[in-house]
């Protein structure tokens, strides 16, 4: 008996899941999104049904996973949480890669109750970076501090932004204007986001400058290691001129008065700015991350540092930044298909990598896709 997958949104992600779900025998496949044309465009490159959904619609919502057995979410971050209690609420497991603002770990005791297993922040960070912390801390007698510094840019460097959005825009602005919390001497503090810059080299990219983001999320919580931080990466001069627009008040989302036109400044610049943030179609791209743990082991001071560099793959026309996020949300779906993942209740990435042969499942199925990360182990 085939099992039912349907993926939730079908934009560069979305698809890139639904491709890669559809492409085994033993599956079917189905796609929801509102905007027909991408679900034109996916049932022209996947072997998927489709269906035309307004996500915002809860019962919409409902009915349409009713006849499947597992969910994967590529939704909007400002619909994530009240879609995962719907699919909750509906007694399906889920796996997701929605940047939701909400902690979605409020839905615990519901999954519980529903016997769904939910795997939230699925992606490549949030995501692999977590699912790496989680496993090497647990490597550790004493985990110590933790690093992620993670991007996705153009491999073309234009004025004057010197970047291009790999996924929606206006949750990179978000990356912008949130609050940066990290933890320090273990508790958790805040910072600015677009502060604390560093330049940094890597192999096939060059220099980067990385600044504070808001992405350890999860890992504040769950993770007991007295330092933690998480950065992201950009090409060196657009920190300063996203700091400039944020000041100038060009990402506020209270409306103002602009000759008797009340507007809101983020929808002008979301009108003037985001289609010179696109990416062309095959325009060459890559995705960076390094993440390392320290800590002691054996009453050693020891690092486990894993790195991660991927391109556009011209062969399926498919983004770095999409196979990145699809696979691993892919990978836990599969998983959970096969109650390899099994217990009930919503699961962040880093308590998933912990589970015996779990993390070398993943990292194996990156692998056979393409993906694959290089691992140093240093003794200090």
């Amino acid at each position: 008996m085939q099992t039912r997958f349907i993926v939730l949104g079908c934009g560069m992600i979305g698809t890139t899941m639904a491709r890669d779900l559809s492409e085994e025998s033993d599956f079917q496949v189905a796609v929801a999104d509102i905007n027909e044309k991408n679900l034109q465009a996916v049932r022209e490159s996947a072997n998927v049904e489709t269906h035309a959904v307004d996500f915002s619609d809860v019962e919409a919502l409902r009915s349409v996973v009713a006849d499947f057995d597992i969910v994967l979410g590529a939704l909007p971050s400002s619909i994530g949480l009240q879609s995962m209690r719907a699919i909750i609420e509906a007694g399906k497991h889920y796996a997701d890669i929605t940047f939701m603002r909400e902690d979605a770990r409020q839905l615990d005791e519901l999954a519980k109750q529903n016997g769904c297993t939910v795997a939230f922040d699925c992606g490549v960070a949030p995501g692999l970076s977590n699912m790496i912390v989680g496993y090497a801390a647990s490597q550790l007698d004493t985990p110590e501090e933790a690093r992620i510094y993670v991007g996705g840019l153009p491999k073309a460097r234009c004025w004057p932004f010197q970047y291009k959005a790999p996924f929606a825009p206006g949750d990179v602005i978000e990356e912008y204007t949130r609050l940066a919390r990290f933890v320090q001497n273990s508790e958790i503090v805040t910072k600015p986001a677009l502060t604390d810059p560093e330049l940094m080299d890597f192999p096939n990219v060059g220099s980067l400058e990385a600044f504070n983001t808001d992405g350890l999320r999860s890992l504040m919580h769950t993770m007991k290691i007295p330092n933690m931080i998480e950065k992201t990466l950009r090409y060196p001069g657009h920190i300063e001129l996203m700091r400039v627009f944020r000041e100038t008040g060009l990402f506020g989302t209270e409306e103002i008065e602009v000759e008797g036109v009340r507007v809101k400044p983020l929808d002008l610049v979301k009108k003037l700015m985001f289609p010179m943030w696109k990416l062309e179609p095959e325009e060459d791209e890559f995705t960076v991350m390094r993440a390392s743990v320290s800590g002691q082991k054996d009453g050693n001071p020891i690092t486990y540092t894993y790195d991660l560099y991927d391109e556009f793959d011209a062969k399926t026309k498919t983004t770095s930044m999409a196979r990145t996020t699809a696979f691993p949300c892919t990978s836990v779906a599969r998983m959970i298909a096969e109650k390899q993942l099994a217990e009930p209740g919503v699961w962040a990435p880093e308590l998933i990598a912990q589970q015996k042969g779990v993390f070398d499942h993943i990292l194996e199925d990156l692998h056979k896709r393409g993906v694959s990360f290089q691992q140093r182990t240093q003794a200090d």
